[in-house]
């Protein structure tokens, strides 16, 4: 039955020669590069061309402090919570290792190479998000001038953007190359 066989080549489980992986792939580090905490791209690239203009306390820098406000209670989490998501992402993230690597299952090394870099970029914006409470409640309590404020927050967003940039470029290149080199030593996939 030849329209079942398309379909089944169409929905492959292997994962480094679909297409299906490397458009998850890609569509996942485009997706997570729109955003930094939450705040679109282009409205941090507005406060940073506001600055740089001379308006440090102009509407674009107010627009990126109040999409703060709104984004950062969201990345708080409290020692517990940090505790418990942390052991449990790491005993999967270790299952897959050793299934992938110990044992050699195609599926699991992909979801590493998937999953992993993922893991690493929470953690940054976890941390990213407990630099940044400080400097928005110190401009909401006035302790801290709003254009001083604002500068620290978009240099960190922006030093955080590139960061995020690296590691995407980083993971997609070792998945790459990772997926060749299956493809290489295991021809008919197994």
């Amino acid at each position: 039955m030849p329209q079942f066989d398309s379909l089944i080549g169409l929905l492959d489980s292997r994962s480094f020669t679909t297409i299906w992986y490397w458009l998850a792939l890609i569509g996942m580090w485009s997706a997570a590069g729109r955003t930094v905490l939450g705040v679109p791209s282009e409205v941090l690239a507005r406060a940073r061309s506001a600055q740089d203009g001379g308006a440090g306390q102009g509407p674009a820098v107010i627009t990126l402090l109040d999409w703060l406000s709104l984004v950062l209670p969201r990345w708080r989490l409290r020692p517990q919570e940090g505790a418990v998501f942390l052991g449990v992402t790491s005993f999967l993230m270790t299952s897959l290792i050793v299934l992938g690597f110990g044992f050699w299952l195609e599926m699991a090394q992909a979801l590493v190479l998937l999953l992993g870099p993922f893991w690493v970029l929470f953690w940054m914006r976890v941390r990213l998000a407990r630099r940044l409470l400080p400097l928005i409640a110190a401009a909401q309590d006035g302790t801290t001038p709003l254009a001083e404020a604002a500068l620290s927050v978009a240099k960190s967003m922006t030093w955080h953007r590139r960061w995020v940039t690296v590691l995407s470029m980083i993971s997609v290149a070792l998945a790459a190359l990772w997926g060749a080199l299956w493809s290489v030593l295991q021809p008919v996939g197994f």
